[in-house]
């Protein structure tokens, strides 16, 4: 045997023999509580009492090993588990079911001596316990006169005293009535005073009377004389002698309840098991036969399989039906009741002279099936005790201790019943009996899996989510959350689209007012009010958010929670206005580019990766506590335009998935300050000017290609192209990429007047690939170039973009 097997055994056993002998004594108390009443006032001695108790012990001991199994193990493991001993001894390599096994040895060789237990002491203990209760009801209870009433506790005598003198035993004012003769109150000795006086063999009692007077009455009549004598006797002292019975407790020598079933052990039960069974096939037999040979049946030979020949053929006298009178009928039909009657007569008598047999023989079944249940009860709850240990990693008797009396009680509830319906007949004995372990086998195995497996016993936040699912999903029945969606750009579209195709509730849409635009100066509609509309959504467009007309509209939609995306800055007593809360979904990985253009400044940054992030609003931009975050990687030549289409359906799965989470409460608050590592730099997202626009070509290569990116294709990034002559074009340019084979002065342009056209930068130059003429529509450049005659002396004008860039990286 290895060390750690001796360690967890020595841990084990300990605790094991203490426990057992709490819970005995706990179930001793039980025990004690419902016998009491016959155990006192009969003068027994410590010694009768504690035999008795001794018994008591001997018949719960099956029932307290179980119990005291279940809390050692959860002890001892969840003991170790608190210490970091489990811990440290996986770590080693060794699995749990290994730290178990030495355990689950001593389990099952607890488990055998429960069977022993119950199959031989306790069949003694029951016969010795029931045959000393037996003597102790025959023992009368102690003589204790009351004062001021009657005491018949002396058998052929009545007494009252008036009162007593508890220092001295002295009774004064006594009265005697004899009724020995069985003739009334013919024999009344009354006296000043008395003093009583128990033989020690409790066979006798002594009764000094003091100063009184004897009154007797002969109480005999004849037809001669109808005189009654009366005697009366006065005297100082007097002795009255009164014989007594059954005031000593007596031991019998005999057991007289070994024939009952929990004092037998198996093999007797066996036995008994084997006689009932033929005498119920026997009184069966004896019945079958009456009623098959009793005249009850016409063809009582047909009905009788035993005699049945293999060729013989069922009922083939058809005469026997055909009837030609109605007496005839009418005969035929009382005969046949008159034979049912008796039929069933018949049954009813042999299932009253079966009843007693199966009854026993059920109880019997019960009490044989009982002693292989009870020991397996010890294994079974080793396995829900030990793995309970090992999850909960809690020792001493506080948890532990609730948890297996909790399960120690469903164990006993479903003991009980199983044996009361198995006893009345209504299920069969062994389903009964092991009704208990068909329960408690299931949650051990599932325990010891979860054990094993490291697995959390409960998740509280996966029921807390699943309890909440389950209300959302049943009881938007009668009433379904109340959303309000805060948007204008295509970017917004996205969002509230997902949030309809997911069956939310989106009782209104809030959106920037009409405005004209273009050259025909034409009412423009929001992306998402054109959207609204055409799903039948209210819509509210407030040129001021502080209207009292639009709050007032806004309240009327007793909205539960708000949504935001690409929309304007809230002011408090709008995003404080629903109880859930408000949140916004930003197109950057916040706390990076707060402001107005997230999309834009990442591209014109560099940046290899973007995002979406939701966050509750609070009274600053940008800065309330993050809820969730979508990381989107940016490809190398990426512009701001395509990043926006990828972010569309990335930011509409993460709003749902916000709604979800603020609706189930499972979402968590967290700091922004808390996703900046280091020295990290926060880089804001301020909006786009036309300054930045407008590229100045002194800047490096890669800066000015990342300007382009950024800024396509809306507003777009411009130049200023002007010839010899003093002839300038502004031109939109909407991809470039380096060309470094080209160098000269930040600004030259270079063309081959066909397909080809650079501009010089800093460090290099930018080769043009989808520029737009003003005026003109967009294209590339080998279109561009076949309506713009290139002469040469073109030099591109001296922009401000990369003081913009500047000033934005300083702040």
């Amino acid at each position: 045997m290895k060390k750690l097997d001796i360690f967890i055994l020595k841990a084990f056993i300990g605790p094991f023999i203490a426990i057992l002998l709490v819970v005995v004594f706990v179930l001793m108390l039980h025990t004690l509580w419902l016998y009491i009443d016959e155990l006192v006032g009969k003068g027994l001695g410590l010694g009768v009492i504690l035999e008795f108790l001794w018994w008591g012990i001997c018949i719960i001991l099956p029932l307290a090993l179980p119990l005291a199994t279940l809390l050692s193990s959860m002890m001892v493991v969840g003991q170790m588990g608190e210490n970091n001993e489990l811990f440290a001894i996986k770590a080693s390599g060794v699995s749990l079911a290994r730290v178990m096994a030495p355990l689950m040895g001593m389990s099952l060789l607890i488990s055998i001596g429960a069977f022993f237990v119950g199959n031989n002491l306790v069949p003694l203990a029951y016969n010795e316990m029931f045959t000393l209760r037996d003597d102790i009801l025959h023992t009368k209870n102690e003589i204790r006169i009351p004062s001021g009433t009657f005491y018949e506790g002396i058998e052929g005598y009545v007494l009252r005293v008036q009162r007593q003198d508890k220092k001295t035993g002295v009774l004064h004012d006594v009265m005697v009535y004899d009724h020995t003769g069985h003739k009334g109150n013919t024999n009344v000795t009354i006296a000043d005073s008395a003093v009583l006086k128990l033989s020690k063999a409790k066979d006798y009692l002594t009764f000094s009377l003091y100063n009184g007077v004897n009154y007797q009455e002969d109480n005999s009549r004849s037809y001669q004389d109808t005189t009654l004598g009366l005697q009366r006797i006065q005297f100082s002292r007097q002795a009255l002698l009164i014989p007594l019975q059954n005031y000593s407790f007596e031991k019998s020598d005999s057991s007289r309840f070994g024939d009952q079933v929990k004092a037998k052990s198996l093999v007797m039960l066996t036995a008994d098991k084997d006689t009932l069974d033929k005498r119920r096939r026997e009184a069966f037999d004896k019945h079958y036969r009456q009623l098959c040979r009793g005249g009850l049946f016409t063809q009582q030979a047909q009905l009788d399989t035993s005699r049945r020949a293999p060729d013989a053929r069922p009922f083939e006298n058809a005469h026997m039906w055909a009837w030609k009178e109605l007496d005839q009928v009418i005969s035929a039909y009382s005969e046949a009741a008159s034979s049912a009657g008796r039929a069933c007569s018949e049954v009813m008598s042999m299932s009253h002279d079966v009843y007693e047999t199966t009854f026993y023989s059920r109880r019997t079944d019960i009490e044989l099936f009982k002693k292989f249940a009870q020991a397996l009860a010890c294994f079974i709850f080793f396995f829900i005790g030990a793995p309970l240990g090992a999850l909960i990693r809690r020792g001493g008797l506080g948890i532990s201790a609730i948890v297996s009396v909790l399960f120690f009680v469903l164990y006993w509830v479903v003991d009980i019943s199983g044996t009361k319906l198995a006893t009345d007949g209504a299920v069969s004995p062994l389903r009964g009996v092991f009704v208990s372990t068909a329960v408690l086998a299931p949650i051990g195995m599932f325990l010891s899996w979860k054990a094993v497996h490291d697995s959390e016993l409960l998740n509280m936040d996966a029921f807390k989510l699943w309890r909440k699912r389950i209300w959302r999903r049943f009881g938007g029945i009668f009433r379904k959350t109340r959303i309000v969606y805060m948007g204008t750009p295509e970017f917004a579209v996205a969002p509230l689209e997902a949030l309809l195709s997911k069956g939310y509730n989106v009782v209104g849409v809030v959106t920037v007012a009409d405005k004209p635009s273009g050259r025909g100066q034409k009412i423009n509609e929001s992306a998402v009010k054109q959207y609204a509309v055409a799903h039948g959504i209210p819509v509210l467009q407030p040129l001021k958010l502080k209207d009292p007309a639009f709050l007032d509209a806004l309240r009327a939609w007793k909205a539960d929670l708000f949504v935001v995306v690409a929309f304007r800055m809230l002011p408090e007593e709008v995003w404080r206005m629903p109880h859930l809360g408000t949140f916004n979904l930003h197109a950057a990985l916040l706390p990076q580019y707060r402001g107005a253009a997230p999309i834009n400044w990442a591209v014109i940054n560099g940046e290899r990766i973007s995002g979406v992030t939701t966050f509750m609003i609070d009274k600053d931009i940008d800065t309330g506590g993050i809820i969730l975050r979508q990381e989107c990687r940016i490809g190398p030549d990426e512009t701001a335009g395509e990043l926006h289409d990828k972010l569309m359906p990335v930011g509409a799965e993460l709003v749902v998935q916000t709604v979800q989470g603020i609706l189930d409460d499972n979402v968590e608050l967290r700091v922004q300050r808390s996703f900046v590592q280091g020295a990290e730099v926060l880089r804001t997202a301020p909006k786009l000017t036309r300054e930045l626009c407008h590229i100045d070509w002194n800047d490096g290569t890669e800066r000015i290609r990342n300007l382009i990116r950024g800024l396509s294709p809306c507003p777009a990034a411009f130049t200023t192209l002007v010839s010899e002559t003093g002839e300038s074009v502004k031109l939109k340019v909407f991809a470039a990429c380096n060309a470094p084979e080209w160098h000269g002065k930040p600004g030259e342009v270079f063309s081959d007047g066909k397909t080809f056209l650079a501009i010089a930068t800093a460090d290099g130059a930018l080769k043009l690939l989808d520029v737009q003429l003003e005026g003109k529509k967009r294209m590339d450049v080998a279109s561009f170039l076949r309506g713009w005659r290139y002469a040469g002396g073109w030099q591109a004008g001296a922009g401000t973009s990369k003081r913009c860039l500047d000033e934005v990286v300083s702040a």
